[in-house]
């Protein structure tokens, strides 16, 4: 297939903000995609050449993508530089000097998606000497080949900076529209934004089907072959040891009877830890694998707890959902997170850090057994099966803290001790759910009594004055609209030390953001949103100044969330939720 289709995809979905618009237009283009190109495209249609949970990484940072530029035009790089602070966008500055360049010598040949798949993702495999080079000349290859609006979509995508609004929801529908449309019969009205469904109960019915089949594999290119070649392809979609699934999300609420409410009497409660998500595979070979939240490997970061279950974990093949918590050596007492996060970065002086920063495995769910997939077991019969096979050793690997009970009185007392043991406060878990990957069900409920942070995105920051030029010492900060935009809620500067030693510095916040920088202009930086923090925060305000129409009063960084990925920031539903809660208490 030429990339010029694809490119005229991009182009479509970037003139609308209707989900359901985006669906049809996927799926519109997805009919005549063949088997081969299926999952290439469905890749770059989620702006990425590797699935979710691979670690690799292509290395191409501003400045080499400007010298590719440079050789495949031959344009100076003071040149494309100049241009890119006066448009902020490198993709964008691709198309302006490939256009011009294109009406005098630059040769231009067709590109198929193949051979821009596969130029993309042998970045990633160079390394060694003269990798620069080698990555250059992949690049300028493709845009010497490039039209103008194809080479600006080559570099969005080598830069990770797609921005076409597809979300889970949009991809999950368009491949049910597309592939199953001679069964469910939908029509896509684009006046009214609507669709049409001859029989409802039949469309939910494959909704479901690859609902189910990406919960075990967490990629759509998959889904989307098998859908493909038909539904009986599909159902065979198995889970597998060594793929990560997305963890099952927690809902909020402000009260007990809220949480009981919500998940039903008698409940389970247990801890809930401030530490990082762990997803720990075993396969039948003896292999043992570790996954954050994100889907991040960080089995070489954590030998102990590869150890750990190793020696105290029973059975051949099992996929376990888990939370590693820090701990001080000397008093037992659970650590916050930021304690212990950086381990999950760490490459080097690994078994050093392990012993300075030492973690306890509390485990506290298990979706796969010896070959069966358990996600639709209740999760009472979890829990048992975890019973059985774990066997606990404190500051090791423990089952997480639970108790089954109706009764508000004794939940209080139990959070007590959760809070006073250096817990953040309880879960709660509906006896009879299933695990619903990826999902924020009300299976599963998460009970603080402190004001609720937010996790927002740093899309922006200013460098400082004084003592502080050196730094970056602002950030605009955003949480996530409906559309999957990021839009800013305020700034937040306080939180942070002027010293390493102190803690979270404007030393290190600059380091993570520096790299990430899109544009400047004057002491104003735009940066890919990528950075997570934890954000505390005395009121939220209606605002006309930010574009989330909410503003955070006195805002204060807590942490970086290394642990979560841009995608998983709170929402402005959530915080217009937060707003009306205040208005009533």
């Amino acid at each position: 297939m030429d990339y010029s289709k694809l490119v005229d995809v991009y182009e479509q979905l970037n003139k609308t903000t209707k989900r359901l618009e985006k669906t049809h237009i996927i799926s519109e283009f997805l009919k005549d995609v063949s088997l081969d190109d299926i999952e290439h495209v469905i890749l770059l249609l989620e702006g990425r050449v590797f699935p979710n949970y691979d670690a690799r990484e292509l290395g191409v940072a501003s400045r080499l993508m400007l010298k590719s530029l440079s050789t495949a035009t031959g344009i100076s790089i003071e040149k494309i530089e100049n241009e890119w602070k006066k448009q902020g966008d490198l993709g964008l500055v691709a198309e302006l000097i490939v256009k011009a360049k294109k009406q005098s010598t630059l040769h231009s040949t067709k590109l198929a998606v193949k051979k821009v798949f596969d130029n993309i993702r042998k970045l990633a495999e160079l390394e060694g000497q003269g990798t620069v080079e080698r990555k250059t000349q992949l690049i300028a290859e493709l845009l010497t080949s490039a039209k103008p609006l194809e080479s600006k979509y080559i570099v969005k995508t080598i830069l990770g900076e797609m921005r076409i609004g597809v979300g889970e929801g949009a991809m999950r529908d368009a491949i049910v529209w597309t592939f199953f449309n001679d069964k469910i019969g939908v029509k896509y009205t684009r006046e009214g934004n609507d669709i049409e469904v001859e029989d409802r109960e039949i469309y939910n019915k494959y909704l479901g089907a690859v609902q189910s089949a990406y919960d075990v594999t967490n990629e759509f290119a998959v889904v989307a072959k098998a859908a493909k070649k038909g539904m009986q392809s599909l159902e065979n979609i198995e889970m597998q040891v060594g793929i990560p699934i997305q963890v099952m999300l927690a809902l909020k609420v402000d009260t007990i009877q809220e949480a009981f409410e919500t998940v039903g009497r008698p409940a389970a409660i247990e801890f809930k830890y401030d530490g990082f998500r762990i997803q720990a595979h075993k396969s039948d070979k003896g292999h043992i694998r570790l996954f954050t939240r994100r889907l991040e490997d960080v089995t070489k970061q954590f030998p102990d707890v590869v150890e750990f279950v190793k020696k105290n974990v029973k059975g051949k093949s099992f996929i376990f959902d888990s939370e590693a918590v820090g701990y001080n050596k000397k008093t037992g007492k659970y650590l916050p997170f930021q304690n212990i996060s950086q381990r999950i970065k760490r490459k080097y002086d690994i078994e050093k850090i392990s012993q300075d920063f030492p973690v306890e495995l509390n485990v506290f769910d298990i979706i796969y057994y010896e070959g069966r997939n358990l996600i639709n077991e209740k999760f009472e019969k979890r829990r048992k099966l975890l019973e059985k096979i774990i066997k606990q050793e404190p500051m090791k690997i423990v089952l997480a803290k639970s108790k089954i009970t109706s009764d508000k009185k004794e939940v209080e007392k139990f959070f007590k001790e959760a809070v006073n043991a250096g817990n953040e406060g309880l879960m709660f878990k509906a006896l009879d759910a299933p695990y619903k990957p990826g999902a924020r069900v009300g299976y599963m409920i998460k009970f603080k009594s402190v004001m609720e942070t937010l996790d927002l995105v740093i899309v922006g920051a200013e460098w400082g004055e004084g003592k502080r030029a050196k730094w970056l010492s602002s950030y605009a900060i955003a949480c996530i609209d409906e559309n999957g935009n990021f839009v800013e809620i305020g700034k937040a500067s306080t939180g942070l030390k002027e010293k390493e030693e102190e803690g979270l510095s404007f030393l290190e916040m600059t380091r993570l953001l520096k790299p990430l920088i899109i544009s400047e202009k004057g002491k104003e930086a735009k940066v890919n949103p990528k950075v997570v923090i934890e954000v505390e925060y005395e009121e939220i305000q209606k605002s006309p100044t930010y574009e989330s129409g909410y503003a955070l009063r006195f805002p204060r960084i807590i942490k970086i969330r290394e642990d979560k990925g841009p995608e998983e920031a709170n929402t402005l539903d959530y915080v217009k939720k937060l707003y009306e809660g205040q208005k009533k208490s």
